[in-house]
């Protein structure tokens, strides 16, 4: 057993316990998880989910994207919500930690106010995003997006999956095609609680990251244009290989971004070359880019540079070269009220912590265009997450859902 104080409040045992239960839906050979977005093991934790907030007496509701709710009603009915949660999804081979934590540790902080009487001005929700992960249908947060308006409900009834099947249709053949009328309304505050994903936090033995705000991302497709040829009889000199010019670009991105030393990121996730044969020479090779700034204007200024010099690299090899950008988000700054009120809890019970920025996108970043929001993040052994390996220690956790817990009292009493 975990030892619980009464500093903590929460019961850590009881949030442990729900957390193994629901790492079983969809578990693996080494202890991970594959919880794809509308799949027959997401139907199955959200039943579950649902089951348990329901033996908590918490009203539940489900929206016309698959959003799940649960509410805990406050002392004024019309008052705006306090709400929190994450997402029941994973990528394939996941962890059991990434999105669920989010959601058993807001589910925990809901029936510890319960339990304890506590008295709120503001409705309590916690809520389920639909497909964070965007693993089976692209693009991630579409849940949260249609919530915000990010994306039209069209749009993403129409998301097709690798085999062909449709958002909506999926949705329905697992049964939680909810009303457009039961979204997200209202939000008086919005706060996440997530696993790191990255090795900050415990390199410096820290239990709580403050987050405020997510990095911009760019991300660019690049297509270099040389000369398909025979392999056996085009001497090495008389070659234009597309993918020995990509090498080489890669490999100076990578040294690149190091060498701004100012939180910069960029990443070759995804290449592939045509004709892709043995015995041709690629005569076309296409790459990503992801880079990552936490500041719009550096962020800008750095994808221009970047697109400089891939363009001049090229050049000097005669292959031809063209990049769009297939995807962006700008920097997001979460709520300083919130921000303060993290800080406050974390001073007054002695929790060391830090503040931060994401590198990773969160449904919260798109909550934060029509709510106050931050997230919470507790740390990850070894960095590691989006894998069978991915862990976070109780006593961490513990902390940080003791954070969540009496953040939610506060922001629901103001």
């Amino acid at each position: 057993m975990i030892h619980t104080d009464n500093k903590n409040m929460i019961n850590i045992n009881r949030l442990k316990s729900r957390m193994l239960e629901m790492a079983q839906i969809g578990k693996t050979a080494k202890g991970g998880v594959t919880r794809l977005a509308l799949s027959e093991e997401d139907k199955e934790a959200r039943k579950l989910f649902i089951q348990w907030m329901q033996e908590l007496g918490m009203e539940t509701r489900v929206d016309d994207v698959g959003n799940i709710y649960g509410r805990l009603e406050g002392k004024d009915r019309q008052a705006p919500v306090v709400m929190t949660g994450s997402h029941l999804d994973t990528v394939p081979k996941g962890g059991k930690f990434d999105g669920v934590l989010g959601v058993l540790a807001a589910l925990e902080a809901m029936e510890t106010i319960r339990e304890r009487g506590i008295e709120h001005t503001h409705p309590i929700e916690i809520v389920s995003f639909t497909n964070e992960e965007g693993a089976r249908f692209a693009p991630q947060m579409l849940g949260s997006g249609v919530v915000t308006g990010k994306f039209s409900k069209e749009y993403v009834y129409e998301r097709e999956d690798a085999d062909g099947f449709h958002f909506k249709n999926e949705l329905q053949k697992i049964g939680f095609l909810g009303e457009e009328k039961d979204r997200a309304r209202h939000i008086a505050a919005f706060l996440e609680l997530h696993i790191e994903q990255g090795p900050i936090l415990e390199a410096e033995n820290l239990s709580i990251g403050i987050v405020e705000g997510v990095a911009g991302f760019s991300w660019m497709e690049v297509k270099l244009s040389g000369q398909s040829d025979h392999s056996g009889s085009t001497p090495m000199t008389m070659r234009k290989d597309s993918l020995v010019a990509a090498s080489a670009i890669i490999q100076e991105i990578s040294k690149w971004a190091a060498n701004k030393k100012d939180g910069t990121v960029a990443t070759v996730g995804r290449i592939r070359t045509t004709p892709g044969i043995i015995n041709a020479v690629p005569g076309q090779t296409i790459f990503s880019v992801d880079i990552r700034h936490p500041e719009a204007d550096q962020l800008d200024q750095y994808k221009e540079e970047l697109k400089q010099f891939i363009q001049d690299m090229a050049a000097k090899e005669a292959i031809d070269c063209s990049i769009n950008e297939i995807g962006s988000n700008r920097p997001v700054r979460f709520s300083s009220n919130i921000i303060h009120v993290l800080n406050d809890i974390c001073q007054e019970d002695q929790l060391p912590y830090k503040r931060m920025i994401s590198g990773a996108g969160h449904d919260a970043m798109y909550i934060n265009q029509i709510a106050d929001t931050a997230m919470l993040f507790v740390p990850s052994v070894n960095g590691k997450s989006h894998c069978e390996e991915e862990a976070t220690s109780w006593k961490d956790i513990e902390k940080g859902v003791s954070v969540l817990y009496k953040a939610l009292c506060r922001l629901a009493s103001e």
